[in-house]
């Protein structure tokens, strides 16, 4: 396929480029979404908050965002587009516009999850139609289409050839674990939705793994432990130290850990310290006072067990990015290279966990 453009007396041949409107579209809804805690009225959204209304309001808009999910199919098009709408909102200093209101696909290929292509959004608007990759081969393909990191996806469709088969994805994964965390969690300064730690682990280690990051927050406030609790995951980690004060680590914990564990005795309980936030490499205060929150969320863990909590397990964070400085973009925020070692460092201690579960 090829089209001509004509710039003054200069024409252009452009091979391989594909028109988005001659392509059939297909509803989202129709297909597979992975990432979702449980179901809710509003089909992108990570929670039904109608259903949890003590939690904080910053939490209820933030789950309005469709950090983590992403949408599963397969087809056998040698093009694959989008069209969707985000409702609008203030860009973040901590994103590329691709990771705030974009698209980023991944295609199996001989049993691993390879990145193919993205949705690139439209700056000035809140609607964007976009190839996202062309010029494959016709054979069948299973996909998943990761959605907007900080943006509320209101409409999305996908656009594949005509005459070519779209359709929703089996279900892929056995196991789901839910996350609750931070920005950190919910995917401050990745280049795309699908290079968050989260999103790595889930393609890496084949498990659901449902991102529960609030930007600014993870406070550990009961209403949100009464929340988690009432969703039903294999595995729980809570990655909370960044935001939360040392007082409300010492308070707030054991009511966190406890309410999980009343409603799922089975399930391992994972908590983790914080990444060492490269801000505090010459900042001694900030250096001093992540140690100290560090060492309280280690503390509470430590007497949890004493009393007799079980599987509930303690991951250290100073080696989760690294120690060279190079794994943030901000300095408290992991980047790309940042988030692949956390997602290295944490999938065989994981894995051993659930591994040992079963």
């Amino acid at each position: 396929m090829y089209r001509i453009l004509r710039l003054g007396m200069v024409s252009l041949l452009f091979t391989g480029i594909v028109d988005v409107q001659v392509l059939k579209y297909t509803d989202a809804r129709n297909l597979l979404m992975v990432g979702k805690a449980c179901s809710s009225k509003e089909y992108y959204h990570r929670l039904d908050t109608a259903l949890f209304k003590d939690l904080p309001p910053k939490i209820k808009y933030l789950s309005t965002f469709s950090c983590g999910l992403a949408i599963g199919f397969m087809t056998n098009s040698s093009v694959i587009a989008a069209e969707w709408e985000v409702k609008p909102d203030k860009p973040s200093p901590n994103l590329s516009a691709i990771a705030h209101k974009g698209l980023d696909l991944y295609i199996e290929r001989n049993g691993i999850w390879e990145f193919a292509g993205v949705g690139k959004p439209e700056l000035n608007s809140t609607r964007s139609k976009s190839i996202i990759v062309q010029e494959m081969d016709d054979t069948p393909k299973k996909c998943l289409l990761y959605l907007p990191l900080f943006s509320e996806t209101k409409t999305l469709k996908i656009g594949v050839e005509e005459g070519s088969e779209i359709v929703a994805l089996p279900y892929p994964f056995e196991k789901k674990v839910l996350v609750y965390g931070s920005s950190i969690v919910h995917g401050a300064e990745a280049s795309r939705a699908g290079t968050t730690y989260v999103a790595k682990l889930s393609r890496r280690a084949g498990i659901d793994f449902i991102n529960l990051g609030f930007s600014g927050n993870a406070r550990m406030e009961n209403s949100m432990a009464d929340c988690l609790a009432d969703i039903k995951a294999d595995a729980y980690i809570l990655d909370c130290v960044p935001n939360a004060t040392a007082q409300q680590i010492s308070e707030r914990t054991a009511y966190l850990v406890e309410t999980i564990r009343n409603k799922h005795p089975e399930a391992p309980i994972i908590v983790m310290q914080s990444i060492a936030m490269d801000i505090g490499n010459f900042n001694l205060k900030i250096k001093s006072d992540l140690r100290i929150k560090d060492e309280t969320i280690r503390n509470e863990v430590e007497k949890l067990c004493k009393r007799g909590v079980k599987k509930l397990y303690f991951i250290e964070g100073k080696d989760l990015i690294g120690k060279d400085h190079e794994g943030t973009g901000d300095g408290i925020h992991p980047n790309d290279l940042g988030f692949e070692r956390m997602a290295a460092y944490l999938e065989p201690k994981l894995m051993e966990i659930l591994n040992n579960n079963e």
